[in-house]
């Protein structure tokens, strides 16, 4: 199935809980209570087999065009079984829960310095068409709490001290970010 650019997934289809193979193109995976982005993810992945008993607080929005398809949970667990794919399955699982706790780690008592610091390390390493469709200031505000005006000071006054190069907002470039303020 084709998804555009914004649309989003849920993890319940006819009351069967689902995950998604991600075939082609990039998925952010969002809180529900509030939207943040808790985790971003390019093709090939495979959403929601890690969450299996909490993901009714958790959606999937596309950020471009992506190819997915939609197994149900339960015969997912049944291939994994089946054939014998346990190492793959906990492979994914620590590589899952890895990037979640980091970014957990990231954001939670840090200044507002070194959250933007850290997200703007991410988008630089997110692929080129989402980085050049997105810009800094809304991609650290859709990951982080911080207010969009504290974000564009920041981004501001590094744009300012040449540590990195921004076009209509779209970072292009990091040339060096200081590791204190």
């Amino acid at each position: 199935m084709i998804i555009g650019r914004g649309e989003t997934v849920h993890y319940y289809k006819d009351n069967v809980r689902q995950c998604f193979l991600l075939i082609q193109g990039s998925v952010a995976l969002h809180r529900r209570g509030d939207g943040i982005v808790l985790n971003s993810e390019s093709a090939p992945f495979i959403l929601g087999v890690s969450s299996q008993f909490s993901s009714e607080h958790l959606y999937v929005r596309a950020l471009e065009t992506a190819e997915i398809a939609r197994v149900s949970l339960e015969s997912f667990n049944q291939i994994v079984s089946q054939y014998d794919l346990w190492e793959h399955f906990s492979k994914l699982l620590i590589y899952t829960a890895s990037r979640v706790y980091e970014h957990c780690a990231q954001i939670s008592q840090m200044s507002a310095y070194d959250i933007i610091r850290f997200q703007l390390v991410e988008l630089m390493q997110e692929p080129d068409a989402i980085r050049q469709n997105t810009t800094a200031a809304a991609y650290i505000k859709s990951r982080t709490y911080l207010s969009r005006s504290g974000i564009m000071r920041i981004l501001s006054e590094l744009r300012t001290g040449k540590y990195i190069t921004m076009e209509r907002g779209v970072l292009l470039e990091i040339h060096h970010l200081p590791r204190k303020y």
